[in-house]
């Protein structure tokens, strides 16, 4: 059930109508990792850190059976930083500082002991990086997921276009497929996207919730309405990895089961943004869980008489 989660380990610091968080742990490999232990583990973590990320934070991330072997510790150096500012409407955000730090020059290293991987999560990262992970493993793992955004299709386009070749599941938001495929209809767009190389199209739509594509298939997975969104810096990231986890979990990549997985990626989302940060995630019981798993379920399940 091996599951290797490639991304950022970071700091942000977040500001939202409401609060502001000070300097907190982030970064798309810690969210994953947090979301996908609920459901798998051990899982193998790839990323970069500066000595000044919290050895504490290192014994959280290992007590939930994340190995972080290829987590490179640059001495003398800084690890990522974030700070970004939400609108009232908390779906839209400005970007007050970016520091990348450790993970301007990041070259990640795949150590012996992950070879052999079925599941790869590729975070959002330079598309160079991306490619480097895949050509490290010795045996293509069953089901490559990545994550990419808008930055690298306006500076990093030809390279983001031969990752999307070898990838299985592409994940982006509905401005990032638009973009991509020079469609405005989100049917249209995966249609273009998945000619481009992945089998499988998600698109997230934030508190919309989010679509799952597949040949000539399509599923919707609603977003749970919540009472507060506290912060939904890392629910992308934890979506993405309660959905592999729970594809590592049962091993079985059919179409139907990806269903089940946006669900469950859906939930883990959802309890995200109730806090800041990773706090929530790393909290969360099995039994909370199953509960909000069936909260999905009747959300929207109806009978109907066809007459």
């Amino acid at each position: 059930m091996s599951l290797t989660v490639v991304g950022s380990m970071a700091f942000d610091e977040i500001e939202t109508p409401f609060a502001k968080s000070g300097r907190i742990i982030g970064g798309s490999a810690n969210y994953i990792a947090w979301a996908a232990s609920n459901f798998v583990q051990p899982i193998n973590q790839v990323s970069v850190i500066g000595e000044d990320f919290p050895s504490s934070e290192l014994e959280a991330l290992k007590a939930k059976g994340v190995v972080l072997d290829g987590v490179q510790v640059k001495q003398g150096e800084k690890s990522f930083y974030w700070s970004g500012k939400y609108h009232m409407d908390m779906n839209t955000r400005d970007s007050l500082a970016t520091e990348l730090n450790v993970l301007g020059d990041f070259q990640p290293v795949i150590p012996d002991s992950y070879q052999g991987s079925e599941f790869l999560i590729l975070g959002n990262l330079t598309p160079q990086v991306q490619m480097s992970v895949i050509d490290q493993f010795k045996v293509r793992p069953k089901l490559i997921v990545m994550d990419t955004m808008n930055f690298w299709m306006d500076v990093a386009l030809d390279d983001l276009l031969k990752v999307l070749k070898r990838v299985d599941v592409l994940m982006v938001n509905d401005g990032e497929a638009r973009q991509l495929s020079g469609e405005y209809s989100l049917v249209k767009a995966a249609r273009k996207i998945m000619s481009m190389g992945p089998r499988y199209l998600i698109i997230k739509k934030g508190e919309h919730g989010a679509l799952l594509f597949y040949e000539n298939h399509v599923f919707f997975a609603p977003a749970m309405p919540l009472d507060d969104v506290y912060d939904p810096t890392g629910a992308g990231d934890t979506f993405a990895g309660g959905f592999i986890g729970h594809l590592a979990k049962t091993k079985d990549i059919s179409f139907e089961n990806m269903k089940t997985a946006i669900i469950v990626g859906s939930a883990m989302a959802s309890f995200c943004v109730e806090k800041f940060g990773t706090e929530r995630i790393r909290e969360v019981t099995h039994e909370e869980i199953a509960a909000r798993l069936e909260q999905f379920v009747q959300l929207v399940n109806f009978d109907i008489d066809l007459v």
